[in-house]
C-alpha cells in the first residue's frame, strides 16, 4: 500500500462509527495518519454541511499530520419516507449531508492532492443509487449524485494522478439499519448483511497505489443484491 511511503494523511467524514470507522482503522492498518471527520464525534468535530467548518477542520488536519492525500467521503444520514409525504426539510437535510458534505470536502481536499501531483478520493454511496427502494427518494437522490459526481470528479482530474472512485455498499450491519437489516436480507442472493470490514477493504484497495488506472468506477459491495 501506498500509505507510509507518502508524507500526507487520510481523512474520513462520518469515521466515528460503521462503515467509517472500519475504513479509518483500515487505513491505520495500511500505514496511513487517518483522522476522522464527524458532527458529534471524530478527532476533529465539524459539520460537513457547511463549507467554512469543512475548511476549518482540514486547516485543523492538516496543521497536525500534513496534506490531504486521501478523503473517504463517508458522512450520511436516512430520513425516510414516500415522496409524497415527503416534507421540503426531509428532503434538504439528507441532501445536504450526503451530497453537498461531499462537494464541500472534495472542494477542499484537491488544493492539497493537486499540490502533491498525488490523491485519493472514494465517495461512499450504496447499492439503493443502483436498485431503488421505494420510499427513500432524498436519499437514493442523493446517493445517485454522488455516483455522478465521483465520475465527473474523475474526468478533470485524471491527468494530475488524482483517482475519485466510489463504492455502494448494500445491507451492511451498522447502526444506520438496525431498523431494516433483518427484513432486506431476504433479498440479497448471499443471503446475509455485509460487515464494514468488507467495505472498508474495497475502499482501501480503491485508495492504493495498485489502484491507479481504477478511476471513476463504482464499486457494488453488496452480495449481488444490485446485479
Amino acid at each position: 500500500m501506498a500509505g507510509p511511503d507518502r508524507e500526507g494523511c487520510a481523512v474520513v467524514t462520518g469515521g466515528g462509527r460503521g462503515i467509517g470507522a472500519a475504513v479509518a482503522e483500515r487505513l491505520r492498518a495500511d500505514g496511513w495518519t487517518t483522522a476522522t471527520i464527524g458532527r458529534t464525534s471524530g478527532d476533529v468535530t465539524a459539520d460537513v454541511r457547511d463549507a467554512e467548518q469543512v475548511a476549518g477542520a482540514f486547516a485543523e488536519i492538516e496543521e497536525r499530520h500534513g496534506p490531504i492525500l486521501v478523503l473517504v467521503n463517508n458522512a450520511g444520514i436516512r430520513d425516510d419516507g414516500l415522496t409524497i409525504r415527503m416534507s421540503a426539510d426531509q428532503w434538504h437535510s439528507v441532501l445536504e449531508t450526503n451530497l453537498d458534505g461531499a462537494f464541500h470536502c472534495t472542494k477542499r481536499a484537491l488544493s492539497s492532492m493537486l499540490s502533491a501531483r498525488w490523491g485519493r478520493i472514494v465517495n461512499v454511496s450504496s447499492a439503493a443509487a443502483l436498485r431503488v427502494p421505494p420510499g427513500q427518494p432524498n436519499y437514493v437522490a442523493a446517493k445517485a449524485g454522488l455516483i455522478g459526481f465521483t465520475r465527473v470528479v474523475a474526468r478533470e482530474m485524471a491527468r494530475r494522478n488524482i483517482t475519485c472512485n466510489a463504492v455502494a455498499p448494500g445491507i451492511v450491519e451498522t447502526e444506520m439499519t438496525t431498523d431494516v437489516v433483518e427484513r432486506l436480507v431476504a433479498e440479497v442472493p448471499a443471503r446475509r448483511a455485509g460487515r464494514p470490514e468488507e467495505v472498508a477493504a474495497c475502499v482501501a484497495f480503491l485508495c492504493s497505489e495498485e489502484a491507479a488506472y481504477v478511476n471513476g468506477a463504482t464499486l457494488t459491495v453488496d452480495g449481488a443484491l444490485s446485479a
